[in-house]
């Protein structure tokens, strides 16, 4: 089974956990995290692109002039696009980039990030990380005990005074373990977790 020392927030050893190997130490298998990235970003896109169509366009209920007799063509809105203030014949519409992965693919996914992420002793687990104040050097100070810079940080519960202690350093990212996602893990390519955040995510992605 594998292993990882625990330390405190000073990078003193007080410990080891053992980690599930089905979560940690899996094979990784490249193409899932290839495409559990893509499908990510993907979702992501927001499609906002429009123009208004002549049902859209405001006006035009009434129609301009009488069908006969006037010698023009026949007329049903002013709104018609090839009036000017008319609406747009065919233009670009909100469109949805949405992509969809099924759980099981998407926990075997994470489980790969986890697993090449361990192979390459780029987890850090701590016993806590709870720091005294909310101060940014106090944080700081942490990542360079570790000798740590740019880190995604997994926390097991809320914990405002490390949210808001980390909020204004570069390269840096505190989440739950539910907000644990490919793309952050494949982003930072280093993580510290706590260790009841460890056994949550374990809880979370044994197949």
């Amino acid at each position: 089974m594998a292993k990882l020392d625990v330390f405190d927030i000073k990078n003193t050893k007080v410990g080891e956990i053992e980690l599930d190997d089905a979560v940690f130490n899996d094979d990784v298998r490249e193409y899932l995290i290839h495409e559990a990235v893509k499908i990510q970003l993907a979702n992501r896109r927001q499609g906002t692109v429009a123009v208004k169509n002549r049902a859209r366009v405001r006006g035009g209920g009434k129609k301009p002039f009488k069908q006969k007799g006037t010698g023009q063509a026949r007329q049903g809105t002013s709104r018609a696009p090839q009036y000017p203030g008319g609406g747009v014949a065919f233009g670009p519409q909100p469109k949805t980039y949405n992509l969809a992965m099924n759980k099981k693919a998407r926990k075997a996914a994470l489980r790969s990030a986890l697993s090449m992420l361990y192979k390459k002793d780029c987890i850090t687990v701590l016993n806590s990380f709870e720091l005294p104040a909310v101060k940014t050097k106090g944080f700081v100070d942490v990542l360079n005990a570790f000798n740590l810079d740019k880190t995604l940080v997994i926390t097991d519960t809320a914990n405002p005074t490390l949210e808001l202690s980390a909020r204004n350093v570069k390269h840096v990212k505190v989440l739950g373990p539910d907000g644990l996602n490919i793309f952050d893990i494949m982003k930072y390519q280093s993580v510290i977790f706590t260790e009841a955040a460890v056994r949550t995510v374990e809880g979370v992605l044994q197949s």
